[in-house]
């Protein structure tokens, strides 16, 4: 398959304004509720991915078990995460969301789609349609490149 610059283009100037914008909310959101990028980086992961060891925090940011511990433990002294023992290895403990650091991304999730509604509100239905279209074509082509890439 070639590429086509007539799709690339304008597909990248969306990914371009898209994630900007994105990060940029999820940025002020953060910050506005005390955290940094990092530690709401680490409660997103827990939302999408479930519990999880300390291990996996340190591999999947990229840093020490220490830093990723100094992390977590601020997160567990405002309540958003709880530790558990890891039923698998008692030595362990197992990482989860709080109910109030679910709430507080939830909160950072609706922030964000509150954009996104904002944005296509300023579209005639036509639009929309032509956009629902595309994206899910892209979408479904995206999740069947996942799908071959985690074999």
């Amino acid at each position: 398959m070639t590429k086509s610059p007539k799709l690339t283009q304008p597909l990248r100037a969306w990914m371009d304004v898209f994630m900007h914008r994105s990060m940029r909310g999820w940025s002020q959101f953060a910050k506005s509720t005390g955290l940094s990028m990092p530690q709401f980086s680490i409660l997103m992961q827990l939302h999408h991915k479930g519990s999880c060891g300390m291990s996996q925090i340190s591999e999947r940011f990229d840093v020490s078990a220490a830093a990723a511990s100094q992390l977590v433990d601020k997160l567990v002294q405002a309540g958003y995460i709880e530790r558990t023992e890891d039923p698998s290895d008692r030595r362990a403990k197992l990482l989860k969301l709080s109910t109030s650091g679910a709430k507080l991304v939830e909160a950072g999730i609706q922030e964000r789609y509150r954009w996104m509604d904002e944005l296509t509100s300023r579209l005639s239905q036509a639009q929309q349609t032509k956009i629902s279209e595309a994206l899910t074509l892209l979408t479904e082509a995206a999740r069947q490149m996942e799908q071959r890439e985690s074999v």
